[in-house]
């Protein structure tokens, strides 16, 4: 029977085997691993997988003065310069949602490595993406590059000069994104509009290449959706059957999945598209999803799904029967 004794595997990585290797090293305290992975990522010029694995390294390198030794060891390697703003930024987000006293401070160190980091690397889309992540801190727009026009109707005021410039070095890039999508979601102390946010996730998949991982946004806003109106405690299984829902699923498997190799693309990205499919009772196409996860997952969206979304085991026993529900219906 397929899946049968199966157990999904939570791992930042996923498929990237080498990436896997040098998270392990940073865990111990060493840094030449990730000097020697960027520097090869640098040669391949594929700005979205070193957008990806910056992130995932400084998530864990984040925790450590890893990084600082690098560039102790090597003052004048931009991609530790590059780094350094990841790590800055990534822990300025940390001490934000635990509304630690130093973030402040930290987010002026922050901003000076983000705008040092776009200095000596000017073809790199990361600082400015960095600088994104940083705006949902200014919740209520008071500096002036966070409330710039937008560049079309039913958006509103928000980082857009951020959002471009990340576009002028990486069109399309997934991360800037979804950090803008964040920062709607932050606006007015966290009370963003959702109807602004929907608008927004539609303009940005409507001028999507195929390929391209913004026709998975839509997925995240019905999931915020979701959330926001009362999710599982009021058993709103209909949200995902509905029209507009399996709409945005189909789409995002037509216009991304069917043009890419899954095993590039985000865990997440794909564990979000498993799961509108499978909400919408698109179970052939989803057990297509599910196995190119292979052994991985994520817990969101499925903890949204749960009763006690902060508790990761009932999440994985819901990826499991949906997995399980989808990977046994007859192709």
């Amino acid at each position: 029977m397929p899946g049968q004794g199966f157990r999904p595997v939570y791992h930042p990585a996923g498929h990237d085997t080498a990436l896997r290797g040098v998270l392990q090293d940073l865990r111990t305290g060493r840094w030449l691993s990730m000097s020697q992975l960027l520097a090869d990522t640098a040669r391949v010029a594929d700005r979205s997988l070193w957008t990806r694995r910056t992130q995932v390294l400084a998530a864990v390198a984040a925790g450590s003065d890893v990084v600082q030794a690098w560039r102790a060891e090597e003052p004048h390697s931009i991609a530790a310069a590059v780094m350094h703003a990841r790590v800055v930024v990534e822990r300025t987000l940390r001490a934000h949602r635990e509304a630690h006293p130093r973030t402040a401070e930290l987010w002026e160190q922050s901003w000076d490595a983000c705008h040092e980091a776009a200095r000596v690397a000017p073809a790199d889309p990361v600082p400015w993406v960095c600088l994104l992540a940083l705006a949902v801190l200014d919740d209520e727009q008071r500096m002036e590059e966070h409330r710039v026009r937008p560049p079309g109707p039913m958006l509103p005021p928000g980082p857009w000069g951020l959002l471009a410039e990340a576009g002028k070095r990486d069109p399309h890039n997934r991360e800037a994104h979804h950090r803008m999508l964040q920062f709607l979601y932050a606006r007015h102390a966290g009370s963003g509009s959702l109807p602004e946010a929907v608008n927004f996730v539609q303009w940005a998949a409507a001028s999507a290449p195929p390929g391209s991982a913004l026709h998975a946004l839509p997925l995240y806003a019905r999931v915020e959706r979701y959330r926001r109106e009362g999710g599982q405690d009021r058993a709103l299984d209909l949200h995902w059957v509905a029209e507009d829902a399996t709409r945005d699923a189909d789409r995002a498997l037509r216009a991304w999945f069917d043009h890419t190799d899954p095993a590039g693309e985000s865990l997440l990205d794909l564990n979000h598209l498993a799961h509108a499919l499978w909400g919408a009772l698109h179970f052939g196409p989803a057990a297509r999803v599910f196995a190119a996860l292979g052994p991985y997952y994520t817990p969101q969206p499925w903890a949204y799904r749960t009763r006690d979304p902060g508790d990761p085991g009932p999440a994985e026993e819901l990826f499991l029967r949906a997995r399980a529900r989808c990977l046994h219906t007859p192709r």
